[in-house]
């Protein structure tokens, strides 16, 4: 199986994503130092992959092409999820906090868009949002 092709869809999303985060968090994303990191905290997690996703809804929806290009909702799920995953990663340095990003993303997805899928192939079962601590230490 290959990716998908998803244009420049995908990329207009993160760089959304790190605009965000350098404009309200003051990270830089060209130049990643350590000091700029975002602490991973579950308000940091809800304010960036919330941000990411809704600005992703939003140009779905003025743009109809896009939506014919990412045919199925189960793509555009997936765009918009990683896109918040993404930014949400590189804000915190935690791939949990990212994780987190992704699944609080597929949720806003299916409460905007009422489904994940398209012909009745929706995704089966529920979609949880996983309580991952973001505070463990390393073994």
């Amino acid at each position: 199986a290959t990716a998908a092709y998803t244009d420049n869809i995908l990329d207009d999303f993160t760089y959304y994503g790190m605009d965000y985060l350098h404009d309200k968090y003051k990270v830089d994303t060209k130049n990643p130092n350590a000091k700029d990191k975002v602490k991973a905290t579950q308000e940091v997690v809800n304010d960036i992959a919330t941000e990411v996703n809704l600005y992703g809804m939003e140009q779905y929806e003025q743009f109809p092409t896009m939506m014919e290009d990412h045919f199925g909702g189960s793509q555009r799920a997936a765009v918009l999820a990683a896109a918040s995953g993404i930014s949400t990663s590189i804000a915190t340095g935690n791939s949990n906090a990212g994780l987190n990003g992704w699944y609080l993303s597929m949720l806003l997805h299916k409460d905007g868009w009422s489904r994940l899928g398209f012909f009745g192939y929706d995704m089966r079962g529920p979609v949880r949002f996983l309580q991952l601590t973001l505070h463990q230490t390393r073994r």
